[in-house]
């Protein structure tokens, strides 16, 4: 716990006071703080760097390149990625699978093939396939799930055809905290020359992940879920995919040469990488790339497991409740409603006693249909959470279910 209490002091967020009270930040799941050496970053580069990049001869801007490659080089490391050009910086998740719906179905997508997706996906990793199956008449595929909130693995096997183009899963639900099989279902779409894309934004700060090991064949991440600033994320694709596809969008960078009668496209990554970028967010996400590796995937496991555990068994106490989402394999979220309280109402009494939980759909309206609820009450834990804010964020939901009882 010392160590733990070292870690909460470089986040200077959570010193905060909220209504009077000590903040109990438990909505890590939708976005996480950021440690004082990111926010150092990001701001040495606004005050001593600041320059565009790819672009000038000038010192700055070869300081504020040298910075922003030097990311792309460690997220290279970080994922086990072959080449520093198989990444691709984004604005996040959610832009990674846009880009890769969108260049993909282009390239690749016919009328009657298919795309197939988890029912336990966020919003961003079934309506962009939605868009691109309609414009293409291709046909969108679910994967099931049982009442723990596991998926169904034997149906994959009855849903992959020879029409099977891709296969875009999450790693770990945003709202349920279940781990998926990701090595299963990689080697199950290969064996039909089926392609994987792996949305890992809430698996990326919770665990290591080696691309190369997985053989997956794109994977997306928001920096935002790793301690990172807003606005930035990653796609890895792999090499020969990544040049197989058109641009997702035209404009500086991107280019090689432009005439007003054709243009011709830069190599990677810079194909993927249209205007000018978050250059201060980048330079961030690699200071939080590098905060992560310093803490260590060991120290980050042992605490959220810790809370994961000691979190259910305290939740359970409370009469009424019911936690949604009971898999096997499970992460630090923790997902429940209580009997007769809508979830809002819950969120907006403890805020006042400082405690900061999500509530709602949390983006996966469908698995809110599945389970045949309006949504959750979702704590979600960050390693820097403790046990001491766990106890707290119980004592909350009694006082806030005493007064709506």
């Amino acid at each position: 716990m010392d160590n733990i209490a070292n870690i909460r002091n470089d986040f200077p967020i959570l010193k905060r006071k909220i209504k009077g009270k000590d903040l109990v930040y438990l909505d890590n799941g939708a976005t996480t703080q950021k440690p004082r050496e990111v926010i150092d970053a990001v701001s040495n580069y606004y005050e001593n760097e600041n320059s565009n990049i790819h672009r000038g001869v000038h010192t700055l801007s070869q300081e504020a390149t040298t910075k922003y490659e030097a990311t792309r080089e460690l997220i290279q490391s970080f994922i086990g990625a072959k080449h520093n050009h198989e990444i691709i910086f984004t604005k996040g998740t959610t832009d990674g699978i846009n880009l890769i719906a969108a260049s993909f179905g282009k390239k690749h997508l016919k009328k009657g093939d298919e795309i197939i997706i988890s029912a336990m996906e966020h919003h961003s990793n079934i309506v962009p396939w939605q868009m691109i199956c309609e414009e293409k008449e291709a046909v969108l595929k679910v994967i099931p799930i049982n009442d723990k909130g596991e998926l169904i693995l034997d149906k994959l096997d009855e849903l992959i055809t020879p029409r099977t183009k891709l296969i875009a899963v999450n790693h770990i639900s945003n709202t349920l905290g279940t781990i998926n099989p990701i090595e299963e279902i990689i080697k199950k779409a290969h064996k039909n020359n089926t392609l994987v894309l792996i949305d890992a934004a809430q698996s990326i700060a919770h665990s290591p992940i080696n691309v190369l090991e997985l053989d997956v064949d794109f994977l997306v991440f928001s920096g935002h879920k790793m301690f990172a600033p807003t606005g930035t994320g990653v796609l890895y694709g792999k090499e020969d995919l990544l040049n197989d596809l058109p641009p997702y969008q035209g404009g500086g960078d991107m280019i090689k040469e432009v005439t007003f009668e054709k243009t011709t496209y830069n190599c990677l990554p810079h194909k993927f990488e249209a205007g000018t970028p978050n250059i201060a967010g980048v330079i961030g996400l690699g200071a939080a790339t590098k905060y992560i590796q310093k803490i260590g995937f060991n120290t980050i496991k042992k605490q959220e497991d810790l809370l994961l555990e000691y979190g259910t068994k305290r939740l359970l106490e409370i009469e009424g409740l019911k936690i949604i989402g009971t898999a096997a394999e499970k992460t630090s979220v923790i997902s429940f409603i209580i009997e007769g309280i809508h979830p809002f109402d819950i969120g907006t009494i403890i805020d006042q006693l400082g405690v900061a939980v999500r509530t709602g759909h949390h983006c996966t309206q469908p698995l809110m249909t599945f389970f045949r609820i309006p949504g959750t009450i979702r704590a979600s834990f960050s390693f820097y959470n403790t046990i001491e804010e766990v106890d707290i964020l119980v004592n909350s939901l009694k006082r806030a279910i005493k007064m709506l009882s």
